[in-house]
């Protein structure tokens, strides 16, 4: 009952949230992560009143599925950009674009933690930089997608972003599984080759197939329906059940087989809008299904979000330089990539800052960081420190970037009329 009372909780606060800043233009996902906090473990959760809120991390934690449901649903959503309709016209541009910023990125903050390193070599190490470095090539989706689908977004800055955003999640398990290895080889003189470059390969390798055979049987068997409904209710299956099997890890002999949830649902999604010919429908039936999970999944990020931090000064002082560097390297990266490929000077000016949100990967990447041991608690530290702010902020300089770029029109005259009339209407009656 515990656990049903507080998600009730959580998805009624969250929603009430977004109207409390609605006079502040802010987007519902920074309304739905401030919900998260207020009722989390350092706001309402101190009172302890079992279900009014999450007293502990362990019972946010509990809901745990629901955040794995809900990055699978986000990710197959993701998908549904990469038609080859599309990617003839920005494929090259966001292949280019994705690799080179995330490298920028990793550069910028490497760069930026060792010169605080020779400054204060007692308070961060050369494995923990690099570490760190890899971590920061890590692009959210999820708050992406969310301000995306919110006002609308549509134009040649949101085609390429979306694309873009699911390229980070293959950049960055490479860049991560190399950076971790060489930390790794630092701290214990070992050079694994087998984890350094074998096991990134076949994760992306193994993510890649499971999602294209899942893609393919859904398309398969979303013919032997009719109904549009029963049609909608495969697909909510199906990525249930792609969700659940890219959940999979064992060894064959030395290699670690595993998956990227992320990019599993997300080829998914790609191979299904490409081959089925009734998913364009089946999408838009889906998107409004997994509203409300949405909305879920962020006031549990919120809650998430470990206030902790703060307590430590080093920690502080780190993730301040970490997040403005990472910052630097993602808007020029984004930038000078842009100029390079050719892309539109809105798109060369304003891309970069709708990259900055960093959430569920970067966390993943800091969970696998901590079998440095010691070493690990920084990072974890630093990453949480740094999730913090970008999930809280980076949704409104979303928000404004795609403003500015002229993919969020300003509501009509006329829309504001009807919507006026409507409201005059309801009181009347």
């Amino acid at each position: 009952m515990s656990t049903l009372l507080s998600v009730s909780i959580a998805l009624l606060v969250g929603l009430l949230m977004t109207r409390v800043f609605k006079p502040l233009k802010l987007p519902s996902v920074t309304a739905y992560l401030i919900a998260g906090v207020l009722i989390g473990p350092y706001c309402m959760g101190k009172l302890g009143i079992e279900g009014l809120g999450f007293s502990t991390h362990g019972a946010v934690e509990a809901l745990s599925l629901i955040s794995e449901v809900a990055l699978g649903f986000i990710a197959f959503s993701i998908g549904n950009e990469f038609r080859l309709s599309d990617l003839k016209k920005t494929g090259r541009q966001a292949l280019i674009i994705g690799v080179f910023q995330a490298l920028v990125a990793t550069l910028f903050v490497d760069l930026a933690l060792f010169v605080l390193h020779l400054m204060m070599p007692d308070k961060i190490s050369v494995a923990q930089l690099i570490t760190l470095g890899a971590i920061a090539t890590a692009t959210a989706p999820a708050a992406t997608l969310m301000v995306v689908r919110q006002y609308k977004a549509k134009g040649p800055l949101t085609d390429l972003l979306l694309p873009i955003v699911a390229l980070d999640d293959a950049v960055g398990l490479i860049v991560f599984a190399v950076s971790f290895g060489i930390a790794k080889t630092i701290g214990t003189g070992n050079v694994e080759i087998v984890s350094v470059i074998v096991n990134p390969i076949v994760e992306i390798v193994c993510s890649l197939g499971l999602g294209a055979i899942m893609g393919w049987l859904l398309t398969l068997l979303e013919k032997m329906f009719n109904s549009n409904t029963n049609r909608l209710n495969m697909t909510i299956a199906f990525v249930f059940l792609t969700a659940s099997l890219s959940m999979l890890d064992f060894h064959a002999g030395p290699v670690h087989i595993s998956f990227s949830s992320l990019l599993v649902c997300m080829m998914l999604g790609t191979v299904f809008c490409n081959i089925c010919p009734l998913s364009h429908d089946i999408m838009e039936r889906t998107d409004k299904w997994t509203s409300p999970l949405f909305a879920l999944f962020f006031v549990v990020s919120g809650a998430e979000l470990e206030l902790g931090v703060f307590a430590d000064m080093a920690v502080v002082v780190v993730g301040i330089v970490y997040i403005i560097f990472r910052s630097l390297g993602k808007y020029f990266g984004a930038y000078a990539s842009a100029k390079f490929a050719r892309c539109e000077p809105n798109i060369c000016k304003y891309l970069g800052i709708t990259l900055l949100p960093q959430a569920g990967v970067a966390l993943g990447m800091c969970a696998t960081a901590m079998q440095l041991g010691d070493q690990g608690n920084l990072i974890r530290n630093i990453t949480l420190f740094a999730v913090l702010i970008y999930e809280l902020f980076g949704p409104l300089l979303t928000r404004q970037a795609l403003i500015s770029a002229g993919d969020i029109k300003p509501m009509s005259d006329e829309v504001k009329m009807r919507r006026q009339t409507k409201l005059e209407m309801a009181k009347n009656k």
